[in-house]
Parts: structure tokens; sequence; C-alpha cells
């Protein structure tokens, strides 16, 4: 995991320029934590975080938490489809998101995630996300040399 947590930042730029953060990882799961920017506000007139950051997020942590699922380091993901359900604004906080691994099989991973502004739920009677997503990903199994 810890070889996984140093790829997440060196080996894909996009994570370090947004600031994304693995709150916690483990097989099948990924916690991510974006830390609040006013640059990520999509409408200034709420203000509202973008859509963009919002399902790249929960893309992200789908792929996180497929990626935990590997056995060797050449093996890689790629996201084939994803849906993401804005469900309601999410406000100039600090955005967290748990991606869980629904079926992880040969050469496809399905995941869903949730993304909550502010802070992660402590209990299911406190879940409301900003917004849900689920993904497919393509498993690239990679020959080592």
């Amino acid at each position: 995991m810890e070889l996984l947590r140093k790829w997440f930042h060196v080996g894909i730029p996009f994570n370090r320029f947004l600031g994304i953060q693995i709150a916690s990882m483990e097989r099948g799961l990924c916690v991510l934590r974006l830390p609040w920017r006013d640059e990520f506000v999509g409408d200034a007139s709420r203000p509202a975080v973008h859509g963009g950051v919002i399902s790249t997020l929960i893309d992200t942590a789908g792929g996180g938490a497929c990626f935990t699922m590997l056995d060797r380091e050449s093996d890689r993901v790629a996201t084939v489809d994803l849906r993401v359900d804005y469900l309601r604004p999410g406000g100039s906080h600090d955005l967290w998101c748990r991606g869980q691994v629904v079926r992880m099989g040969n050469r496809v991973g399905v995941a869903r995630m949730a993304l909550y502004s502010d802070r992660l739920p402590t209990t299911t009677d406190d879940d409301e996300p900003v917004a849900t997503g689920q993904a497919v990903y393509n498993i690239v199994r990679r020959v080592e040399d």
C-alpha cells in the first residue's frame, strides 16, 4: 500500500496539482480528501463546487479502490464508464470521497463512490452525500520483464 500511496501522488501529476490527499486506503477501499480552494467554485452566485471537481474526485476514489486490488506494480487501471449523480450543491469546505470496489475481475473492476462536503458521515443517519458515482474500470495486466 505504501508504494501505491507514493505512486498516487508522484505518478499522477493531476492529483498533486489538485491537492488530492489519501485519507485512508486498504484493499478494496480508498478514501480521499481534497482541501478546499476558492478556485474549485463553479457557480460564484451560490457558491457551489464545480461539477468537474466532484466528478474528478469520484473517479479518482473509484480508480484508487480498484488499484488496491492489484497485486503487481506494473498493472494499471483505466476508466471505461463513469456515472455521477449530483444530489445537492457542495459547500466551500474540504471534500471527502469514499470509493469501494463492488466487483473485481481479471479485466474489469466496478466501484461505487460517495462524495461529501466538510466531513465523512459517522453514521448511516448522517449520510447525505453531495454526489454519488459508479464506475467501470479496465484492468490492464502488464507482463513484467
